[in-house]
């Protein structure tokens, strides 16, 4: 494992973190006991960095990780608060109130068993959001130590700007992947000014990059996929054609598609932290492998151009 500073004054942490989005089944079934293992297993092999939220599975998530962290000083957990349910399958929405924050943060602290949160997220992603009373907020939670660091889910060029001015922000957190909707230059250009750091979700397109999605996926109940408009028929087979290159390309190096994937995220200039979320420990071996993969710059390219960002009017499913 390759470790890496967030940020010019952030934590080190391990070049490829842990999300934990996937151990809420939202994907399939994920067990208790075998979650529990699962993220045992990414503290053994050296990931040092898990991102998480505190309405994942009410909380369970947080209280999971809460456990496996106990006496592990090194590890950084990085969390969101501040969401009310509102929707089917799951689906959330911020509510970005300073009083909301101050409930989340203190529920998270619990779950957590920690006195402090490492790095606590201010979702951005509704561009109506004022986020100078919230980071204010915030900040006078870091100043009282419950929080190590602040950051953003989303937001604009001029959202991370104002959040920026307020108090100093450590880390970005946005879908980046080669296959999905990727950061707009302009903001990619305001937190490398700014120096903050950029933290990939969704780094493996909800799997469509790992080649295991397939032409007719048999997701199960429930799976968030269902709803992701990405994983319509017409799209996967429009996605087909490039998987396969993605896999020839992978072949050639000897890698899988997804270790691939994750070292051309880790290959990029600004920064990028990519934490891949995973329910299956040999998956986690596997994207994990992917900090050691040195990825020529003519592969590097190529795959830009195989996977060129989707146009700005098509929207991916909100970053939770």
């Amino acid at each position: 494992m390759r470790y890496t500073r967030l940020g010019p004054s952030g934590p080190v942490i391990s070049s490829v973190g842990l999300g934990s989005l996937a151990l809420t089944g939202v994907y399939g079934h994920a067990g208790a006991a075998d979650a529990d293992r699962l993220i045992r297993s990414a503290l053994d092999a050296g990931v040092t960095l898990l991102d998480t939220a505190g309405f994942y599975a009410g909380g369970q998530v947080e209280s999971l990780i809460g456990r496996a962290v106990a006496g592990r000083e090194e590890v950084v957990v990085a969390t969101r608060g501040g969401v009310r349910r509102h929707g089917p399958r799951g689906t959330e929405e911020f509510d970005g109130r300073p009083g909301s924050l101050d409930r989340d943060c203190d529920a998270s602290l619990r779950r957590l068993r920690t006195g402090r949160i490492d790095l606590f997220y201010l979702d951005c992603q509704d561009e109506r959001l004022a986020v100078e009373p919230s980071v204010a907020r915030l900040s006078e939670l870091v100043a009282a130590g419950k929080i190590g660091h602040l950051g953003l889910t989303g937001g604009t060029p001029q959202q991370v700007r104002r959040a920026h001015a307020v108090h100093p922000i450590t880390a970005l957190a946005v879908e980046y992947s080669l296959w999905g909707r990727r950061p707009a230059p302009g903001l990619l250009a305001t937190v490398r000014e700014l120096g903050i750091a950029v933290v990939a979700a969704r780094p493996l397109g909800r799997g469509f990059l790992t080649g295991r999605v397939g032409p007719h996926p048999g997701f199960e109940p429930g799976d968030w996929r269902h709803a992701d408009p990405r994983f319509g028929p017409a799209e996967r087979n429009s996605g087909a054609p490039r998987l396969k290159a993605l896999e020839a390309m992978a072949a050639r190096l000897d890698v899988g598609a997804g270790r691939l994937a994750l070292s051309w995220l880790l290959a990029q200039d600004d920064g990028v932290v990519p934490v891949p979320s995973t329910r299956d420990p040999v998956h986690l071996e596997m994207n994990l492998a992917a900090s050691s993969v040195e990825l020529p710059a003519e592969t590097r390219e190529a795959l830009s151009e195989l996977f060129p960002a989707c146009p700005a009017g098509q929207s991916s499913p909100p970053l939770l």
